[in-house]
């Protein structure tokens, strides 16, 4: 009887979910609009993410929007025209960095969207602004540089460390700057929705090979909302597989390097704390061999036992 007891008490905690899952209703409705680091033009970062139950979304880069967007009408995620979305239910873009794979969508889609804000870091806004909408490479859609500006997109400077809403939409975000390939910057955003939160890190090398503490800091920041379950997800990059040298990472992780990032923040929030954890990852560079490898490379590497999601266009997330 003894003996039976213990086996039913055992199988009742193995049935119970590990410290860290989560098992309050979802936080936030994601739509991948492109999930590739390259090569393939139609697939390319960028990501909506909204209050769950809410249909005004921001865009996370847009790399790629009119292709991931056809592909989610396809997938019933939203009910309505592809151009409703564009104009619509995106109600603003925040772009880590302006490197095309992460803007070219929004350059090419800029004629047939609605009026709209454009957050980013003063440096990515400028980028945009000169290089891009100049009348050379593109019509100014902008609200500054060459003449005629068209204001078709307003330019909102987001402050390192400083919490700030996102207008018509239920969001606030917190910006931190990322080193991607020194000294050029991208960022992480930190989304809040009442007391949830959601991370999306841009394009990031790692602190180790960028002598940088920026991901340091985003973790130091993170810190609390991890240990209270507050942060629903991580999205950050796994561009190349572990095997890549260092010297052509060009500001890229590699399955080992996101594994060790993952280790300090489990240092300052507590190995328990992030059991379970949703990470999304970003950007692997999309040839067979590589997508495979990185993802047996993440999964042999996971003893803090995240849990590890490969998004597909078009298809919808909740956290």
């Amino acid at each position: 009887m003894h003996c039976y007891f213990w086996s039913f008490l055992l199988a009742l905690l193995v049935a119970l979910p590990a410290r860290g899952q989560r098992t309050e209703p979802p936080a936030f409705t994601v739509v991948p609009l492109g999930v590739k680091g390259g090569i393939e033009e139609g697939n390319l970062s960028a990501y909506m993410v909204a209050p769950v139950g809410s249909s005004s979304y921001v865009c996370l880069d847009a790399g790629s929007l009119r292709q991931g967007i056809e592909n989610a009408v396809r997938n019933k995620v939203f009910s309505v025209p592809a151009d409703t979305v564009l104009r619509s239910y995106i109600k603003a873009y925040l772009v880590s960095h302006a490197h095309l794979d992460h803007v070219a969508g929004l350059l090419l889609n800029a004629p047939d969207d609605a009026p709209k804000d454009i957050y980013g870091l003063a440096n990515c806004l400028t980028t945009i602004q000169n290089d891009y909408f100049n009348w050379r490479a593109w019509p100014n859609f902008g609200d500054g540089g060459n003449p005629p500006a068209l204001r078709k997109y307003r330019f909102r400077e987001l402050v390192p460390q400083q919490a700030v809403p996102l207008e018509s939409t239920r969001l606030s975000v917190q910006t931190f700057v990322l080193s991607h390939a020194k000294p050029y910057q991208s960022a992480a955003f930190l989304l809040k929705s009442q007391d949830s939160y959601l991370l999306y890190l841009g394009d990031t090398g790692a602190d180790e090979l960028e002598q940088a503490h920026n991901l340091r800091a985003v973790w130091q920041a993170v810190r609390p909302l991890v240990k209270a379950h507050q942060l629903r997800a991580i999205f950050m990059e796994a561009s190349y597989p572990n095997a890549q040298p260092s010297t052509q990472l060009f500001g890229h992780l590699t399955p080992a390097l996101l594994m060790q990032e993952m280790n300090t923040l489990a240092l300052l929030a507590g190995p328990d704390a992030l059991r379970g954890l949703p990470v999304v990852v970003t950007h692997l560079k999309p040839t067979a061999s590589n997508e495979q490898t990185i993802k047996k490379q993440l999964a042999e590497a996971n003893k803090l036992q995240l849990k590890l999601i490969f998004p597909v266009q078009g298809q919808r997330l909740e956290f």
